[in-house]
């Protein structure tokens, strides 16, 4: 007989924001972690290029000396997903608190309110990375399909409105970008990274992480670690794919499906993108945030050069 699979969870207000119970079942451990002073957090609103600037920062401080650990132990045991409590695996303090590489690179999908205060004490250094609104809703529908420890999205256009109104894990879409673009303006141990310009040209932001984090990495091992995480390679790694982990239906939607920036033009409609440009204007007027929602590939000599073509919204 056929195994019935876990039923989705529900969405339920938590400190103001949209939550399952994965994320805040760990809360007393959640909110009193202890961060170390070397810390690293990587910050995100859900499917803005988490593991791909996970992956980049793994390699850039152990990439070198301890490759093994690259093939043999997926991105979510080497980079613990802090407020996570799945059950099938330690939860994400748990894994912090037993790691002992240094610096602990942590990740986080929380907003910016609702992070540890024990971060901002020791003055941990953080990076958050954002995605244009559209391509991060379709990759959000698209990832809700799939995984068993996120709410049933129902059809696209009853997403979309969903997404809308802020009515996702870890809250709304517009909250989240402008709690943490706000908080770059006090807070200087935050670098501000767009899902959009590491596409664009990954050397060069991966140029700007070293230089944020004090490293002196060589053009070499950058160039390396460049050609390591381009999309593609990652699909198929299976230590960053996530195709270990039990709660994901990959028959469903790869965890990694496209990764491109503007594919939300093959799933928004005329009318939808309208309305959406319309809620966008009205959530992002007093913010002075940019995002764009196309760059264009040019292929050159062999090699693909990519010019940015500024469609903000």
């Amino acid at each position: 007989r056929k195994m019935k699979p876990p039923s989705q969870p529900e969405l339920f207000d938590f400190e103001g924001v949209s939550m399952v119970h994965y994320f805040t079942d760990n809360w007393e451990k959640v909110k009193n972690f202890q961060a170390r002073p070397d810390d690293i957090i990587i910050a995100t609103y859900p499917k803005a290029g988490t593991t791909w600037v996970s992956y980049i920062l793994d390699l850039l401080y152990f990439g070198k000396d301890d490759p093994e650990c690259q093939s043999s132990q997926p991105i979510y045991m080497r980079v613990p997903f802090l407020e996570s409590c799945f059950k099938v695996i330690p939860s994400g303090t748990e894994l912090a608190d037993n790691l002992t590489t240094s610096p602990l690179l942590i990740k986080t999908h929380l907003p910016v309110q609702l992070v540890p205060k024990s971060f901002w004490e020791q003055n941990s250094k953080i990076v958050y990375v954002a995605r244009n609104a559209k391509d991060n809703a379709v990759s959000y529908f698209h990832f809700d399909r799939m995984n068993m420890a996120q709410p049933a999205p129902g059809d696209w256009n009853t997403f979309l409105q969903k997404f809308m109104e802020g009515k996702n894990v870890f809250g709304p879409w517009y909250d989240h970008v402008n709690g943490w673009w706000e908080k770059k303006q006090t807070y200087s141990n935050l670098i501000y990274l767009f899902y959009e310009d590491l596409v664009e040209d990954t050397g060069h932001e991966v140029e700007r992480l070293c230089s944020f984090l004090g490293l002196s990495t060589s053009v070499e091992e950058r160039e390396k670690i460049t050609k390591g995480v381009q999309f593609d390679a990652m699909k198929q790694n299976k230590m960053t794919n996530y195709s270990t982990i039990p709660v994901m239906d990959f028959k469903t939607s790869p965890f990694m499906r496209k990764g491109k920036v503007g594919d939300w033009k093959s799933n928004f409609t005329v009318a939808q993108n309208e309305q959406f440009d319309e809620v966008y204007k009205q959530k992002m007027k007093n913010t002075t945030v940019k995002f764009r929602t196309e760059i264009s590939y040019l292929s050159s000599g062999g090699c693909t050069r990519v010019l940015a073509k500024k469609g903000y919204i």
